[in-house]
């Protein structure tokens, strides 16, 4: 029953990788948004339901957890195929306003970084601004530094 979820799962995953590939760039970061938002929605309903075997045979006999595994399956047959192309898109509508929703933005880059944390490495700047503590604690020999970067910020 285990492998029949996994390869249903993966299979359907495997149909939003394409799809999202098949997306024109003016959807793509949309589309993403509802693939993420969607599949993570599901995990609500899917991980209760197969509550009893998460319990006797994923976590007694494979020591994994079925919420665990499926954020995986997500991260590796969609995340992983898109970052490359996501990323830049995202850093793109990070400098142009408004041309994200910054709702759409902020559940992308926390999703990105509940996925993998690793990725922050690849615009740490963008993902300090939804999730706090990510970039290194200021340095007082520095204070002038950041004050001069918040007056070019507001004056932006």
């Amino acid at each position: 029953m285990y492998s029949d979820l996994i390869k249903k799962i993966t299979n359907h995953l495997e149909r939003v990788s394409k799809e999202l590939q098949a997306s024109p760039p003016d959807l793509y970061i949309e589309r993403f948004n509802i693939a993420l938002g969607q599949y993570m929605g599901a995990l609500q309903s899917i991980v209760p339901l197969f509550i009893y075997m998460n319990k006797f045979y994923i976590e007694t006999k494979l020591n994994r957890d079925l919420r665990n595994d499926l954020i995986k399956l997500f991260t590796e047959h969609v995340a992983e195929k898109h970052i490359y192309s996501l990323m830049p898109l995202l850093l793109e509508g990070q400098s142009t306003p408004f041309w994200i929703n910054p709702s759409t933005m902020a559940n992308i880059v926390k999703g990105l970084y509940m996925l993998r944390p690793e990725w922050v490495q690849m615009a740490p700047a963008l993902f300090s601004k939804f999730i706090p503590n990510i970039l290194p604690p200021a340095i007082e020999s520095e204070l002038e530094e950041y004050a001069a970067q918040d007056q070019k910020l507001q004056q932006e």
